[in-house]
C-alpha cells in the first residue's frame, strides 16, 4: 500500500472537502424525511457543481493538447496564451521545449546552410588549382615551347599541386578532429615554449608583415597536458591568419595568462578588410579574411584551431568588434 503524504496541498484540499462533505451529509441525515429531500438536492447540486468542473478542466485540457499537437506539426511560434486552470504548471515547459526544438531547427538549418556554402567553397578551391594543372601540362605537352617556358610550366605546377595538396590535408584534419578521430600524444606541455617556438620559426613572415607583434607571455612556464603538434599547429595557424589578414601598420597583441581554474591565450589584431562574419561563422566554415580568395591557404586555418583546442578540453572563441579581431583559447589548469 503507498503511503499518503498529508503535507502535500492537494492531498490536504481533497481532506477538506471529504471532511466538509461528511459533516454535511451527518447533518442532513437527523432530518429524516426533509433531511432526504435536502440530500436529493444537495446531490443534484452537487453534480451540477462537478460536472461544470469536469467541463473546464477538460477545456483547458482540450487547449493544452491542441497547442501541444500545433509544436508536434511544425509550428514552433505556437504559444498557448489562454488560461489553463489546474494545467497552468505545463504552460512553462511547454514553452522550455517548444524554445528547445526551434533553436535545434534552426541550428540544423544552419548547419546545412555551412555545409552547402563548405561543398560550394571547396570546390571552387579544388577546381582552381585543377584547372591550372591540366592547362600546363597541356602546355608541356607542345613541342614547340622552348626549355625556358617548359621551365616555367613546371614551376607553376609545383606551386598548383603545393596547393592542391595543402588544401587536402586540411579537409581531412577538419574531418578527423570534427569526429573526433584524432591521436593525442599528451605530455607536459609548456606553451609559453612552444609559443617562442613558433614566433621563432614564423619570424620570416612576422617580420615582412608590416603588423607589429606585442607579445606578452610569462616568465616562468605554464604547464599543460596538451599534444605539442596539435598546440603548435594551433598558435601557428593563428599567428599566419594575423601575418595574412592583419592591417599593415596596425597591432597585434598575443597574451598568455594563467589563473587558477584555467590559462588563456589572447590573439587581437587589426583586419586589413571589413569584417562581415560573426566570430562563430568564422569557425565553422570555409571563410577567409579575403572575401576575393586570392590569398593562399585553405580557409580552414580557425576551423582546424578551433576543433585542435577542442579535442583537447579546450575551448576556442572568436569575438568581432567592427574591425578588432580577437581570438581567446581556454584550456582548464590540469
Amino acid at each position: 500500500m503507498k503511503t499518503v503524504d498529508w503535507q502535500d496541498n492537494s492531498t490536504k484540499l481533497i481532506r477538506k472537502i471529504v471532511i466538509v462533505n461528511f459533516l454535511i451529509l451527518a447533518v442532513i441525515s437527523c432530518f429524516w424525511v426533509i433531511g432526504i429531500f435536502v440530500l436529493i438536492l444537495y446531490s443534484i447540486g452537487l453534480f451540477f457543481l462537478l460536472r461544470k468542473y469536469w467541463r473546464e478542466m477538460h477545456e483547458k485540457y482540450r487547449v493544452l493538447l491542441n497547442g501541444i499537437n500545433r509544436i508536434a506539426e511544425g509550428d514552433l511560434d505556437a504559444e498557448i496564451e489562454e488560461d489553463l486552470g489546474i494545467f497552468e504548471p505545463f504552460r512553462e515547459q511547454i514553452n522550455k521545449i517548444r524554445a528547445g526544438f526551434k533553436k535545434a531547427v534552426d541550428e540544423e538549418v544552419k548547419s546545412q546552410s555551412m555545409k552547402t556554402e563548405l561543398i560550394t567553397n571547396v570546390s571552387h578551391d579544388l577546381k582552381t588549382p585543377l584547372t591550372a594543372i591540366i592547362t600546363y601540362v597541356n602546355l608541356l605537352k607542345d613541342e614547340n615551347a622552348t626549355e625556358e617556358e617548359k621551365k616555367s610550366y613546371i614551376q607553376v605546377l609545383e606551386q598548383k599541386s603545393m596547393r592542391l595538396k595543402v588544401l587536402i590535408e586540411d579537409l581531412f584534419e577538419v574531418s578527423k578532429a570534427n569526429s573526433r578521430n584524432v591521436t593525442l600524444n599528451l605530455i607536459d606541455l609548456d606553451i609559453v615554449s612552444l609559443m617562442k617556438q613558433v614566433r621563432l620559426e614564423l619570424d620570416d613572415k612576422i617580420s615582412t608583415s608590416q603588423v607589429e607583434f606585442k607579445w606578452n607571455l610569462p616568465e616562468e612556464p605554464v604547464v599543460l597536458k596538451l599534444d605539442s603538434d596539435k598546440t603548435y599547429r594551433i598558435f601557428e595557424n593563428l599567428l599566419v591568419n594575423i601575418v595574412k589578414y592583419g592591417m599593415p601598420g596596425s597591432r597585434a597583441y598575443i597574451d598568455i595568462e594563467k589563473n587558477e581554474k584555467q590559462v588563456k591565450v589572447s590573439m587581437k589584431n587589426i583586419s586589413a578588410v571589413e569584417l562581415s562574419d560573426n566570430g562563430i561563422d568564422m569557425t565553422e566554415r570555409f571563410v577567409r579574411g579575403d572575401k576575393s580568395r586570392n590569398t593562399e591557404g585553405s580557409g580552414l586555418g580557425l576551423a582546424i584551431a578551433k576543433s585542435f583546442a577542442e579535442v583537447q578540453k579546450g575551448k576556442l572563441e572568436v569575438e568581432i568588434e567592427a574591425d578588432l579581431f580577437k581570438v581567446l583559447i581556454t584550456w582548464p589548469v590540469n
